[in-house]
This record gives structure tokens, C-alpha cells and sequence, in this order.
């Protein structure tokens, strides 16, 4: 009996988990997709900085205006960073996202650490043809929390190393970018949240 209920206290805080997950990974691609248009533009000012860098300003009839380059550079340099600032508020979304995921996991993981003894070992680790065991959905909710930590983390790493100073590098940003998202194709939120809806419909 008391492992049947601890099995019960389990199922309810792994179906609003579940409930949290999906949220959270719609949030999620919400807020990855709207980094591209910032790059994008980001690098095409960059491509502006490094066209004012090469016209020969003297020779030209603009030489005549000797503010104009520094005021040219001034509105450049003001325009990105004005997008390095959303940049930076479109990776605060996903540290938001990386606390509240690893918060959920913990909870999870707390509330069967108090049950452990209720649940006993070998209910723990059962099976069934079409059932992963408590330790499989446990453990995947550690592979989501991780999954979310590694993409704050590489965002986070990304804008400290864009440099205005740099035009070069700033014009392959969204090339980079694409290649980070690219490490995060794995469909790893939605296995765990089949996972989970595996175990839960086949008590």
C-alpha cells in the first residue's frame, strides 16, 4: 500500500511537470527563433562598418564634411548596440527558462528522495514492455535540466564574444549561431516528455 501511494505522489508531480516541460519548450523555440533577425541585422551593419572603413574619405567629396565619418560611426556603433541590448534580453529568456526547468527537475527529484524508502528499489527500477521505469523518467528529467543549462550557457558565451570592434566577426554571426542551434536539434525534451507520458499511462 504505501508504495502504491508513494507511486501515486509520484505520477501527480511528473504530470505537472510535464505540463511545465511543454510550456517551457514552446517558450523555448519562441525565444531561439527570434535571436536570428537580431544577428541578421547585426551583420549587416557590421558589413556597414567595414564599407566606412574602406571608403578613402579624403579623396572623396564627402572629405570636405570632417564630422561625418565620426558622426556616420557614432550611429552605426549606437545601432548595435541597441541589438547586442535585446540580444541580451532574448538570453535572459533563456536563463529564466534554465532556472524554472531546473527547479522543476528538483522538486521532482526531492519529492522522490522523501518517497524513496516508501517506493523500495525494485519499484524503482521496474519495467514493462511499454513502461520505462521511475529511474528512466528520473533520469530524464536530469537530461532535460542539463539540455537546458549547456543552451544558456553556449547564449551566454556566444555575446561575450561579439566585439563592435570587430565587423569581421559580427558579419559571420549568424553562420556561428546556426551552428550552435544545430547541436540542440536532438529532440531530447519531447523523448523525455514521451518518456514520461509512457509511464504515467501505464501504471
Amino acid at each position: 500500500m504505501a508504495a502504491a501511494a508513494a507511486v501515486g505522489v509520484m505520477a501527480a508531480a511528473l504530470r505537472e511537470w510535464a505540463a511545465a516541460a511543454a510550456r517551457q519548450e514552446a517558450a523555448r523555440r519562441e525565444a531561439l527563433a527570434s535571436w536570428e533577425p537580431l544577428l541578421v541585422s547585426l551583420a549587416g551593419l557590421a558589413e556597414q562598418l567595414r564599407a566606412a572603413r574602406r571608403l578613402a574619405w579624403g579623396s572623396s567629396p564627402l572629405g570636405a564634411f570632417g564630422e561625418l565619418r565620426e558622426r556616420l560611426w557614432r550611429k552605426q556603433r549606437g545601432a548595435a548596440e541597441a541589438l547586442l541590448e535585446q540580444l541580451g534580453r532574448r538570453r535572459e529568456e533563456l536563463r529564466a527558462l534554465r532556472d524554472a526547468v531546473g527547479a522543476g527537475a528538483a522538486a521532482v527529484l526531492r519529492l522522490y528522495e522523501e518517497r524513496a524508502a516508501e517506493l523500495g528499489l525494485a519499484e524503482s527500477l521496474r519495467r514493462g514492455p511499454r513502461r520505462p521505469s521511475l529511474a528512466d523518467v528520473l533520469e530524464g528529467l536530469q537530461d532535460v535540466e542539463r539540455y537546458y543549462r549547456h543552451l544558456y550557457l553556449e547564449s551566454k558565451l556566444f555575446l561575450l564574444r561579439i566585439s563592435c570592434d570587430s565587423p569581421e566577426d559580427m558579419e559571420a554571426l549568424p553562420q556561428a549561431w546556426k551552428r550552435i542551434l544545430e547541436r540542440y536539434e536532438e529532440d531530447t525534451v519531447q523523448d523525455v516528455l514521451l518518456k514520461v507520458s509512457l509511464f504515467l499511462d501505464n501504471q
